[in-house]
């Protein structure tokens, strides 16, 4: 498998919202209920809002052999908005290609941290990447709740 980064490109929303559905459906459900995961990826979805959102904040796609099998976004305070890995690459370095080129973009910006709302089953990989936990969270999707936690992780910010 041929790994590396790409930006979005137009008509890759179908593809990342499978990506989102199958990293939470396949990969969190050690850590969740099924209601907690039909929460937060349900399987039906308004089309038009989803792919507003990654429009506005376009991710950074990591393309194995031509299909989408991860994707990440930074926004410019530093918080990684989303940071999902497809169930079928799991394990395979698509998550550590992310976050290295996370921490590349944070050192090209000049940020002195990165913040992140973290799931239960990406908590593991967040520590190992040098993040912190600083809150434990209940976060209210609808009727139903889901744990979290909010971590951070400072950085070194070299001199200009």
């Amino acid at each position: 498998m041929k790994l590396h980064l790409r930006a979005m490109r137009r008509g890759d929303e179908y593809a990342l919202r499978k990506v989102f559905h199958s990293s939470v459906h396949d990969i969190a459900c050690k850590d969740y209920t099924v209601d907690q995961l039909a929460a937060w990826a349900p399987e039906a979805y308004d089309v038009a809002p989803w792919a507003e959102r990654i429009k506005s904040n376009p991710p950074f796609i990591a393309d194995a052999s031509g299909v989408v099998a991860g994707f990440a976004v930074l926004l410019d305070d530093g918080t990684i908005d989303q940071f999902f890995v497809g169930s079928a690459f799991a394990g395979q370095g698509v998550a550590r290609l992310l976050m290295t080129h996370i921490h590349q973009q944070a050192a090209r910006r000049g940020l002195a941290e990165l913040q992140a709302d973290v799931s239960l089953t990406a908590e593991p990989f967040f520590l190992l990447s040098g993040f912190e936990v600083v809150q434990r969270q209940q976060v209210a999707m609808g009727d139903v709740i889901l744990a979290n936690a909010k971590m951070s992780k400072r950085l070194r910010v070299s001199p200009v």
